[in-house]
């Protein structure tokens, strides 16, 4: 098809610039189209024999990838646009290195004009029928013949629950047994429960899940057996663990999901894996015959594959405008349980061996898993203007998790290293559905990534997580940029141990700056709003606004030569700033910062030693307490004795309105004469408006705060 161009040309000085547009796109993709077409037209001809659009967004990429091999030195895009409406995938799209373009030529998948198309892993799911009591019925062939299960339902684009026992709150274990004998020394599989939480004579026991709530983690188990004489349940296979991170102990929460006892509550749904049956309680305004229902079935929406062995990439590849929804996701035979971040968890997209690839002004929504994966071998990828919103696991994934022992292959093959991977103007938002441990971005081994002007929130545990090493092993993740973000209620009292940006390991170059953190809060302990642990290593941290956090504006366990400075820090409930474990060596300057305050200390847990640097920073106390340094200590008898915070002043830094959040300084502040530069506060976080979740509801939730 003969392209049709249309050059804009402006002067810049005596420069030129020409912008190419192309008007006309190679393939077109309807859901009333037909593959049997040629998929030239955006309708159908009916003067042209077989002239229309594909149905199915793969066709279209058979299409573009035999136009590629017919034009091998084309010099301008392959594009193809899919009309608006709901694609139900049989697979998912998948691209291959047979699929690139070049950098004069991508190939480019994007919507039709505004047009909005949902690329969905699910089915809709027709044929209710009503009984006596209002719930809705259908049978499925698929799923009686174990074809096809799902732990997710969604009915006119909100998440539906399965039911549970208790309906509100956890139940707790009732006290803590030994691993079974073929699981010891691996984790922890049973403990004894209180004799009104289980009951052996539940329907379809071994599709009841028991959801443990550990510290920072949480594990899925399965029912083995269950002893109402002994009060043991045992479950069929163990925690990753045997450490406190991944045992029950007494008092520990946890629930029992997929209960058909507990089906009596409008808003739940059961699925009946033997029977094949399929039964919802509609809300009050739902109608059979106008609410839309959606089961995923596909675990993964878009796969882009390349072969790194062979140093064949998937490249330069544009996805614009297009909406991927319905992940599946379901509880392995043996549970799921993992130490931390849910790192193993599967994604919605996953982009392995991939370079030059861009996902720009989409969504994913409605997941079972993580929304994105980026993997082995991939680099300058950009993901921008994309929400990511209702996700069973977290946002993003960046990396891999190798281990010391392990990263030496990395090192030697740098085909596989990850790096400059960009998250810009993106939205995460109601995470953890499924999974409560996910983080809103996890980056592991991966280097000089940019997350630049985003926005997370509604999540349980962390909201950026950087770094995959403990202590002061090696490390691939190095000079990752987390600037401008705006990262928000966080933690909400399900999980402990959490940060809005949380650090592991060795990280030279690493910067977290220009932040905007705020609501941070932990079930227990550790909701902190910035947290270096375990060997957080040449970090920076630097012009960030931290307010309202429970357990600590800034937190470092333990690492070396991190500098924190210029950052406003108010309101933590228990502890301003805290650090954990001294070593023989400096663990951080903390300079030119303001800390605001009004309940608890300004400096907990150990400040014995002299493994930190303290200065030049602005301290008050807004009720009027005294400012009072480890062991009771005044400031000047702080400075006298202790050889800290020698140009620090205690002194109102005069925020413009705090009682209003806006912690902007006003122009006689203290600070300034201390050096102290002013934040942009109103560039942190997206730049730009959501192309989707303008109209979307809040994704409900199956967690309470404790």
């Amino acid at each position: 098809m003969l392209q049709k161009y249309r050059f804009i040309c402006f002067c810049l000085g005596c420069l030129l610039v020409p912008s190419m547009v192309f008007s006309e796109a190679d393939f077109y993709v309807s859901s009333t189209g037909s593959d049997a077409w040629d998929g030239k037209s955006a309708e159908e001809e009916t003067t042209i024999k077989n002239r229309g659009p594909f149905k199915t967004p793969n066709r279209a990429l058979l299409a573009a990838r035999q136009l590629r091999q017919q034009e091998p030195h084309r010099d301008r895009p392959i594009v193809v646009e899919i009309r608006g409406g709901f694609y139900e995938l049989a697979e998912p799209l998948k691209f291959i290195p047979e699929d690139s373009g070049t950098k004069s030529s991508p190939l480019i998948i994007k919507n039709y004009r505004d047009e909005k198309p949902i690329l969905s892993g699910g089915r809709i799911i027709k044929g209710w029928k009503v009984d006596e009591r209002g719930r809705w019925r259908v049978y499925l062939h698929e799923v009686h013949h174990g074809k096809l299960n799902f732990s997710q339902l969604f009915v006119d684009g909100q998440r539906r629950y399965r039911p549970r026992i208790p309906n509100r709150g956890y139940s707790k274990v009732e006290e803590q047994l030994p691993p079974s004998p073929q699981f010891d020394n691996k984790g922890h599989d049973r403990f004894r429960f209180d004799d009104r939480d289980l009951k052996s004579s539940w329907h379809n026991l071994r599709d009841i899940e028991i959801l443990a709530l550990h510290i920072w983690s949480a594990s899925r188990m399965r029912i083995q057996d269950l002893d109402e004489g002994t009060r043991i349940v045992r479950f069929t296979g163990p925690t990753r663990t045997t450490r406190r991170w991944g045992a029950f102990p007494k008092g520990q929460r946890y629930i029992a999901l997929n209960v058909k006892e507990a089906f009596n509550i409008p808003g739940l749904w059961y699925l009946d894996t033997k029977s094949g049956e399929l039964a919802y309680w509609s809300k009050s305004k739902e109608k059979v015959s106008e609410t839309e229902v959606i089961a995923p079935r596909l675990k993964r929406l878009l796969v882009a594959t390349g072969k790194i062995e062979e140093k064949q990439f998937v490249e330069h590849v544009r996805i614009e405008g297009l909406s991927f929804r319905h992940s599946n996701w379901v509880c392995p035979s043996q549970g799921n349980s993992y130490p931390q971040a849910e790192m193993p968890m599967s994604a919605a997209i996953s982009i392995v061996g991939a370079r030059h690839l861009e996902i720009k002004n989409s969504s994913v929504m409605h997941t079972g898993g993580y929304g994105l994966a980026v993997g082995v071998g991939s680099r300058d990828i950009v993901v921008s203007g994309t929400d990511f919103f209702d996700l069973g696991a977290g946002g993003i994934k960046i990396g891999h998790a190798a281990q010391a022992g392990s990263l030496t292959p990395q090192v030697s093959k740098p085909d596989s290293h990850i790096k400059r991977i960009e998250i810009s103007n993106c939205r995460i938002q109601s995470g953890g559905r499924l999974h409560p441990s996910a983080v809103g971005i996890w980056i592991g081994h991966a280097s000089e990534n940019k997350i630049v002007h985003n926005e997370i929130s509604d999540l349980f545990y962390t909201g950026i997580s950087v770094g995959w090493s403990w202590g002061y092993r090696p490390s691939l993740a190095y000079k990752n940029i987390i600037s401008y973000n705006h990262i928000h209620h966080i933690g909400q009292g399900v999980l402990s141990d959490m940060g809005g940006v949380y650090t592991l390991g060795v990280s030279p170059g690493t910067k977290v700056t220009h932040n905007k953190i705020h609501d941070i809060y932990a079930m227990d302990y550790g909701g902190w709003g910035l947290y270096t642990d375990e060997g957080s290593t040449g970090i920076e941290m630097s012009h960030n606004l931290v307010y309202r956090t429970k357990t600590g504006s800034f937190h470092q366990h333990y690492g070396r030569d991190n500098k924190i400075f210029n950052n406003i820090l108010v309101d933590s409930l228990r502890w301003q700033v805290q650090r954990t474990r001294a070593e023989k060596h400096i663990s951080f300057e903390f300079k030119n910062n303001i800390v605001v305050w009004k309940t608890g200390p300004l400096l907990g847990s150990n400040w014995n030693d002299d493994g930190f640097v303290l200065n030049k920073n602005v301290y008050f106390h807004s009720q009027g307490m005294p400012v009072q340094f480890p062991g009771g200590l005044n400031l000047s008898d702080w400075q006298k004795k202790r050889k800290q915070d020698l140009e620090s002043i205690v002194e109102d830094p005069l925020f413009v309105n705090p009682k209003r959040d806006d912690y902007r300084l006003k122009k006689d502040s203290p600070a300034f004469k201390l050096g102290f530069k002013p934040l942009k506060i109103k560039e942190m976080g997206p730049l730009q408006e959501s192309p989707w979740m303008v109209n979307l509801k809040q994704s409900p939730v199956i967690f309470e705060r404790n």
